[in-house]
């Protein structure tokens, strides 16, 4: 048994159950215990892989991207350049390497990491030791220092909290983690009847609702329109709000019960774009997309990049750059291609331009 199993099972067993958004917070973020406070989780080693870590042209292009939004807001001085949840340091290693495509850019940004794992921060310094820009970690957006702000999170609302709600007869009720007879950790619902929730939905459907994500989003798009900037999301999800249970836990590669091992494996839920669209507008932000991973890699030329590194390749090296290209932006493949599961979305002040990768 794990050690946060055996926490939960003795403050479940003193308190009653909990929601299943404070047991996700505690399975991810637990000062002593937490999957993400206590190992290096990417990679083929670890237990998932990130596009970052697939190629560097992923990162490159997403500098691309960001040294175009600067401009289209008139090129700012004093600019935060913001990553949330950034893995390794790997897509702010390779944004920072081609942003001096726009020397003026380079020159205006600061550098702003939000982590909360210690172990994480460490790869993060190291990957960016040689970096021409200086880093500075934060525990949370809000820290990052005020002015225009450039935002980029890959693969982070997904691991943010959950709250689920099951349709019964009475009503929608909220999904609970407490113990069954036994003793062991067990899915339950609460007594109460969420009465803000008027969704239709047949007995037994399931409904999932991200109130943290939500709140950063507000948070994120409040800063845009009172300071400038803009925020790229990328990460899989639906475009639209659905019915339905996506939460998974994953270890090494692989599915596992998500109840079994707290604290061991991984846990994300696919991102409601809809939901977050509906947060930033409601702020008076603009929003961009959500667009396929595929279409907005392939507007920024990833096809041309691919090409031009391949040209410069041993034929083991390029035949590495085509799979990961396929990875990144194939669709025929849902299992192993992220092109059409993963969906990238732009929130921006409100005068901002439409910007590359959602063009028509």
């Amino acid at each position: 048994m794990s050690a946060l199993k055996r926490e939960l099972i003795e403050a479940i067993a003193h308190d009653g159950p909990i929601t299943l958004e404070r047991y996700m917070s505690l399975c991810l973020t637990h000062p002593r215990y937490g999957y993400y406070m206590t190992r290096d989780p990417f990679g083929a080693g670890g237990d998932f892989i990130t596009a970052p870590e697939i190629s560097q042209m992923f990162g490159e292009l997403i500098g691309v991207w960001i040294t175009e939004a600067w401009r289209a807001a008139g090129g700012p001085q004093q600019t935060r350049l913001v990553e949330l949840g950034p893995g390794r340091g790997t897509l702010m290693s390779d944004v920072l390497r081609v942003a001096p495509i726009a020397p003026n850019f380079f020159s205006a940004v600061t550098v702003h990491l939000v982590e909360t794992s210690p172990v994480l921060r460490e790869a993060q310094s190291q990957t960016l030791a040689r970096a021409a820009k200086p880093t500075q970690w934060h525990l949370d957006f809000a820290e990052t220092p005020p002015g225009p702000a450039f935002i980029v999170a890959n693969e982070f609302f997904d691991a943010l909290p959950v709250r689920h709600f099951v349709k019964t007869a009475g009503g929608w009720r909220e999904q609970l983690v407490g113990l069954d007879a036994e003793g062991e950790l067990a899915f339950g619902l609460s007594d109460e009847i969420e009465t803000a929730l008027n969704v239709p939905a047949r007995e037994g459907s399931v409904i999932e609702v991200s109130t943290v994500g939500q709140k950063l989003m507000s948070e994120i798009a409040t800063r845009l329109v009172a300071e400038g900037g803009a925020f790229l999301l990328i990460d899989y999800g639906y475009e639209q709000t659905t019915l339905g249970d996506s939460l998974q836990a994953v270890s090494r590669h692989a599915c596992v019960d998500p109840l079994a091992a707290p604290g061991e494996a991984d846990l994300t839920a696919h991102v409601d774009f809809a939901a977050l669209a509906r947060a930033a507008h409601a702020c008076g932000a603009k929003v961009l997309g959500p667009v396929t991973q595929a279409h907005f890699l392939m507007q920024l030329g990833i096809e041309r990049r691919a090409e031009t590194l391949s040209k410069k390749a041993t034929p083991e090296q390029a035949q590495a750059i085509v799979d990961a290209f396929e990875r990144l932006a194939g669709i025929d493949d849902a299992r192993h291609q992220m092109g059409q599961l993963f969906k990238v979305m732009a929130v921006t002040h409100p005068d901002m331009p439409d910007l590359p990768g959602f063009f028509v």
